[in-house]
């Protein structure tokens, strides 16, 4: 049986800074091409420019053309966009190959448009070849709607460089919580705030830092002890975790969003900062974010429980350094090459299933 040397076309929205280092790996594994079409950023840092592997821009009608063109021997797509899905899906069926779904959801979207088109969501999850997943919990709700095949590509981040120290100076306070997250509703953040203030922690002796796109910024010292920093680059919130002694992860599940995962866990958990995740966190319910393990998990917007357990991780730095060292422990298995390896897995096994030897 002669290999297919054909790519395999990946279709996805853009390319955040740590999906770089993911498409690299899977490319040198297998050869893919990206196909861009775009969109809002659902991470706290935004798109690439060049995400480092063969790519092309795309509108999203373009996408069914591309996958029935017989130039790929496969077809990935994920669930970002509302008509690239199912005309990657389509295209792939009409030019004879298998589709893989790479799958973010864990609940039902309950938008208007969520809801009408759920029925093909369910066909194409039931259809697809394989559906890699962001971790079990997301393997499971796929089952539920007739996956026949689910494989979990862990979410992974850059090991290698959120381990390394950030600068060694500009910790604001003796203890630092931080937050950074986009400054939707869903992230959070408004608890993450209103749970600082409730737990009394003020003045010089702790600050509150609060990061990523719609945080604005503000002079450090403010009499609040939050200190507002705005977006940055990864590098910069490497420096910030470098200074945190917890990230508050408070996400809330909404009509049309339930947190997928939330890879500034990843990051953190590099650095040995151990966690405050609210339960509808997709690394609380992926298991990587364990209670009293690695980390302290709340349930979603009880400002009160989450203002406990900032007092609680403030009062007792022993928990604090048992937390982070088994948080850098817990997420070394999460790697790239362990993402790549997934789909690897998965097109090898439909290959064979097709082209048995």
């Amino acid at each position: 049986m002669t290999p297919d040397s054909r790519p395999v076309l990946f279709v996805t929205n853009i390319v955040a800074p740590d999906r770089v280092g993911a498409f690299a790996a899977l490319h040198e594994r297998e050869g893919i091409e990206l196909a861009l079409f775009g969109g809002r950023s659902h991470h706290a840092t935004g798109p690439v420019a060049d995400p480092g592997v063969p790519w092309r821009a795309v509108e999203q009608r373009e996408v069914y053309a591309l996958a029935a063109s017989g130039a790929y021997r496969a077809v990935v797509c994920g669930t970002a966009g509302r008509a690239a899905l199912p005309r990657a899906w389509t295209g792939a069926r009409r030019g004879g190959n298998p589709f893989f779904l790479w799958s973010a959801l864990w609940a039902p979207v309950r938008s208007p448009a969520g809801v009408l088109g759920w029925p093909l969501v369910r066909a194409i999850h039931r259809n697809a070849a394989a559906v890699l997943t962001y971790g079990p919990h997301v393997s499971a709700y796929a089952r539920q709607l007739g996956a026949r095949r689910t494989i979990v590509a862990p979410q992974a981040v850059d090991g290698a460089f959120w381990e390394q120290p950030g600068k060694p100076d500009g910790k604001p306070a003796p203890f630092v919580a931080t937050f950074i997250g986009r400054g939707d509703r869903e992230k959070g953040g408004e608890i993450a705030e209103a749970a600082w203030r409730a737990s009394g922690l003020l003045g010089d002796q702790a600050a509150f830092v609060l990061g990523g796109a719609g945080s604005g910024s503000s002079a450090s010292g403010a009499a609040d002890a939050v200190l507002r920093i705005g977006p940055q680059k990864p590098s910069g919130v490497r420096d910030v975790l470098t200074h945190s002694d917890v990230l508050l992860v408070t996400s809330l599940r909404t009509r049309t969003f339930r947190e997928p995962w939330g890879l500034v866990i990843n990051e953190a958990f590099h650095q040995g900062v151990p966690v405050i995740a609210s339960d509808e966190v997709g690394a609380v319910a992926g298991g990587l974010v364990r209670h009293e393990r690695n980390g302290l998990v709340v349930a979603a917007g009880d400002v009160a429980a989450t203002a406990a357990a900032l007092r609680r991780l403030h009062d007792d730095p022993q928990l604090r350094v048992q937390l982070g060292n088994q948080a850098r422990s817990d997420v070394a298995p999460y790697t790239y090459e362990a993402w790549a390896s997934a789909f690897s897995a998965a097109l090898h096994l439909s290959s064979r299933a097709r082209n048995p030897c």
